[in-house]
């Protein structure tokens, strides 16, 4: 899976902090059982990303600098979404093939 240069960011601040990560991971694996549809999922979880990419990037400017112009608020958050629900999701059960008749 590739990330944009905002999601790594996002990600690689992540991983450098334990409680963050934790707090990440647990918000995913509690809502997970809400939310059956991993798409939906995704999609509401890409807000909450950015929301928190902003406040993080008010926080520590010299951590999440991007290009002139370009806002945190207005960048997809898209794939880290669906990597973090893999990554941190409940496991996904396998598909059974159709029985033969």
């Amino acid at each position: 899976m590739s990330l944009n240069r905002s999601e790594q960011l996002l990600f690689d601040h992540l991983q450098a902090h334990k409680e963050e990560r934790q707090h990440w991971r647990e918000k995913l694996q509690g809502e997970a059982g809400k939310n059956p549809d991993p798409h939906a999922w995704a999609a509401r979880l890409d807000g909450e990303l950015r929301r928190y990419a902003a406040e993080r990037a008010a926080l520590r400017p010299g951590e999440f600098q991007l290009s002139p112009g370009q806002s945190l608020g207005n960048v997809s958050m898209r794939n880290l979404a669906e990597l973090l629900l893999r990554l941190w999701g409940p496991p996904v059960a396998p598909r059974r093939p159709p029985a033969e008749s």
